[in-house]
């Protein structure tokens, strides 16, 4: 099977890449992009990501963009790591669920707690801010992971969102979501991705 190469820039939402390829045990190099504005890009990293936004991901003649579809591209293409249910299994749609849970309600929610916007709970999918926390308290459960003993792709997304809440002091003081914050912070892949990103960023 090809090499997979992720183009990442550290201290990015790329972490969450490679968080799972390293909980995937994928052949993977790293290829760092200047994310500033006005850096130039290469072709074969724009061929990958048609919005010039890390983290991307080229594997053979397969490119995908966005964390949260590599996360779910590289936990199917390698299955023997079981970090997704397989289609037909009645945890899958729980997977789904939860796998695009943080692009589609944790970030939105975030961005309009950080920029002061008034809520629109009968517009916005997210609800708004206490909703997105309550309702992911609740698929939490009695974990530990979100699928219950099985850790999965969708806690590298819902993981990384936890521990970037708390490193912003946004991520409310319920002892649940703290404990699956350290859970997280545990995990041998979670800390090499961490360690990574540190030496990159100097």
């Amino acid at each position: 099977m090809a090499e997979m190469t992720l183009y990442w820039s550290p201290q990015t939402r790329a972490s969450r890449a490679v968080w799972l390829l390293e909980e995937a045990g994928a052949d993977y190099a790293l290829e760092r992009v200047d994310i500033g504005e006005g850096a130039s890009k290469s072709a074969a990293f724009l061929g990958a990501s048609p919005m010039g936004k890390v983290p991307a991901l080229r594997h053979g003649e397969v490119t995908v963009a966005d964390s949260a579809a590599i996360c779910a591209y590289v936990a199917e293409t390698l299955p023997a790591a079981g970090l997704a249910p397989p289609v037909g299994d009645p945890r899958r749609g729980r997977y789904l669920q939860w796998l695009i849970y943080t692009p589609s309600a944790i970030e939105p929610a975030m961005s309009e707690k950080f920029s002061g916007s008034e809520p629109n709970r009968a517009q916005n999918s997210w609800g708004d801010f206490p909703t997105m926390i309550d309702v992911l308290r609740k698929g939490l459960g009695a974990g530990p992971w979100i699928l219950g003993d099985q850790f999965s792709a969708a806690d590298v997304m819902l993981g990384s969102s936890v521990v970037f809440m708390r490193m912003f002091g946004a991520l409310p003081d319920h002892k649940d979501l703290h404990d699956y914050a350290d859970r997280c912070l545990a995990r041998p892949a979670y800390a090499k991705a961490m360690q990574m990103d540190s030496e990159a960023a100097g």
